[in-house]
């Protein structure tokens, strides 16, 4: 049974620092996919390439990444993130 009402994700927090790692499952059902990208709007055409990797068969899978500037945040001890940033935002 789907539960509509939770992820498969998580998050690894470190205290005063905030998220340094997240991770979540993989939608493999093709019907869900398709689905989703017409609710949105997006060209269903310009994710042929993501939707062949389902429709010729996938299985439940994860990933996760780890914030490069957090992870740089812990190794240098470096307290605040806009000093670590490698290529800051600006307006």
């Amino acid at each position: 049974a789907v539960n509509k009402t939770t992820v498969a994700a998580f998050d690894i927090l470190m205290p005063g620092l905030g998220e340094v790692v997240g991770g979540s499952q993989r939608e493999e059902r093709l019907s869900v996919l398709r689905r989703r990208i017409e609710e949105v709007g997006l060209d269903e055409e310009q994710y042929g390439w993501y939707l062949d990797l389902r429709r010729f068969g996938s299985i439940p899978h994860s990933g996760f990444g780890v914030g490069f500037d957090r992870l740089v945040q812990v190794v240098t001890g470096v307290e605040n993130i806009r000093d670590v940033v490698p290529f800051p935002r600006v307006q």
